[in-house]
C-alpha cells in the first residue's frame, strides 16, 4: 500500500513517505473521502502537535470527516512547520511553550503563530531572516534550499527518516523557516524533542 500524504516537512509541505515520525499532528480535515488531501492546508489557526500514542487511543487514519492526521520526524519539525504543543495530550508542553512564546491563553498563542507563519496574500509560509549565530538550538534554516536544523555549531539537513551528516553552522544572515515568535520561545528556554538522529554536534 502506498504511503498516505500526511508527512509534513519543515517547510510546511505535505508529502507522501513511509517514515512516520515522532509526532502527529492536526490542522482540521484536509482530506476526502477516499483519504486524498484537496488544495486546502489547514482548516483552523490552531495548528497542533501531539502524542503518537496518549492513554491507549486508537483511530483509524484519515477517516472520512475527521481531522486529517499529520505527522512530523520530531517537534523541531513541528514547530518549523508552525504547529505548537497540544493543550491535551502534551499539557505540560503546552504550557512551557506558552510561557516562553510570551502567550495567556491558547486562542491567543494560536492567533499570534497564525499571523508568523502564514502569509495572508499567497497562503504560504512566512520565512524571515536572521543572523546565524544568535538562532538557537532547534531553529529550522534553508541552506542551498534545503531545511538544516541548527544543534549547537552543526547544521543537520533533514530528510522523512531522518537527519543526514552535519555541516558547520553557517556564519552570517540566513533565511529562517521556523516562526520568528517560536524562535523567541525557543532562545528563551523552550526545548523540543528532537529525532535521535540529530544525535550531538561534533
Amino acid at each position: 500500500m502506498s504511503p498516505r500524504q500526511n508527512r509534513v516537512t519543515p517547510l510546511g509541505e505535505i508529502l507522501a513517505d513511509p517514515a512516520r515520525g515522532l509526532f502527529m499532528g492536526n490542522r482540521g480535515c484536509l482530506h476526502d473521502a477516499e483519504g486524498r488531501l484537496g488544495r486546502a492546508r489547514w482548516r483552523h489557526k490552531a495548528w497542533i502537535c501531539c502524542l503518537v500514542e496518549f492513554r491507549g487511543q486508537h483511530r483509524p487514519i484519515m477517516a472520512p470527516g475527521r481531522y486529517t492526521e499529520l505527522f512530523f520526524l520530531d517537534e523541531a519539525v513541528a514547530l518549523a512547520a508552525g504547529h505548537r504543543p497540544c493543550a491535551a495530550c502534551r499539557r505540560a508542553d503546552f504550557r512551557r511553550f506558552a510561557k516562553d512564546f510570551g502567550a495567556t491563553t491558547a486562542a491567543r498563542l494560536d492567533a499570534l503563530l497564525h499571523a508568523a507563519r502564514i502569509c495572508p496574500v499567497s497562503g504560504r509560509q512566512r520565512h524571515h531572516t536572521a543572523p546565524a549565530a544568535a538562532l538557537p538550538d532547534g531553529s529550522f534554516v534553508l541552506l542551498e534550499d534545503f531545511p538544516h536544523l541548527i544543534l549547537g555549531a552543526a547544521a543537520l539537513p533533514w530528510r522523512p527518516a531522518g537527519y543526514g551528516a552535519p555541516r558547520a553552522r553557517p556564519a552570517g544572515r540566513v533565511t529562517v523557516l521556523t516562526p520568528a515568535p517560536t524562535v523567541a520561545a525557543l532562545a528563551a528556554g523552550y526545548r523540543p524533542v528532537l529525532h535521535p538522529s540529530a544525535g550531538l554536534p561534533g
